[in-house]
């Protein structure tokens, strides 16, 4: 059905791919992840320009390398600016996708927990091995902090552990979650505002309401797209503490 607000979040192949002997179907979620990754890139082949006096959309790019920089610096330290370059690129990805998809036919993949569940996934496992990387088995010591008494370990350890574990799964719902929700509500305030007009007569002027709302939700849906690239890039930063302050 046309109407179908779930149907703007179905996965169709588009093409298949033979590499190696497997067969891997390109979807219209693969299409708009790599048409965000080239978007990226072409926005700061623009904004790159090196001149001494920059213009506006160099300003922009200088601003937002500014912005994310301090971003590590303020809440990890700055030993910890070897992970810029990851953080840097995850924030635009995520951002670039979730604007994207606020685009008429296009298809926004962070709707998808496959998608998000993978940047979570990833990010964390790169705090984990980086942190043992650094620290060795003492890295560990994060679900054991010093100071308490013996018999509070066997309550704080498994606190702590189930804590950790779900890191990924909260980063991966709360994307998925707020992006899934919002385009779902603009959809149903649309069809509501659609349906309105085809009546006709006062029905028809009725339908002012949901064409406000609309348009209200679309505001609402950009300041989501900045807002959860933003939250999983700092709680990035957050997590990437575990690798530098380690409780000896």
């Amino acid at each position: 059905m046309a109407s179908d607000p779930m149907e703007q979040f179905q996965i169709k192949k588009i093409f298949d791919l033979d590499l190696a002997g497997l067969n891997i179907p390109f979807t219209n979620s693969s299409l708009w992840m790599a048409v965000a990754a080239i978007s990226v890139i072409g926005f700061f082949a623009l904004t790159t320009k090196g001149k001494l006096v920059p213009g506006r959309m160099q300003s922009v790019g200088e601003m937002s390398y500014e912005f994310l920089a301090n971003m590590v610096k303020d809440t990890t330290g700055p030993e910890a600016m070897k992970f810029f370059p990851f953080v840097f690129t995850i924030f635009f990805f995520i951002l670039f996708a979730n604007l994207i998809g606020m685009s008429p036919y296009a298809f926004t993949t962070t709707s998808h927990l496959a998608v998000t569940a993978a940047l979570a996934v990833f990010t964390i496992l790169m705090v984990i091995v980086a942190g043992i990387v650094k620290n060795g088995l003492k890295w560990f010591k994060i679900f054991a902090p010093s100071g308490l008494p013996i018999l509070m370990y066997i309550i704080i350890i498994p606190i702590e552990i189930v804590s950790f574990l779900s890191r990924p799964l909260t980063l991966a719902v709360r994307l998925f979650a707020n992006m899934t929700a919002g385009h779902v509500m603009l959809k149903l305030f649309a069809i509501f505002a659609a349906f309105l007009v085809g009546q006709g007569g006062i029905m028809a002027g009725a339908s002012i309401a949901p064409v406000i709302g609309t348009m209200g939700i679309i505001a609402l849906e950009f300041l989501v797209a900045g807002l959860q690239a933003f939250v999983f890039a700092i709680l990035t930063c957050v997590y990437l503490n575990d690798v530098y302050h380690v409780d000896h």
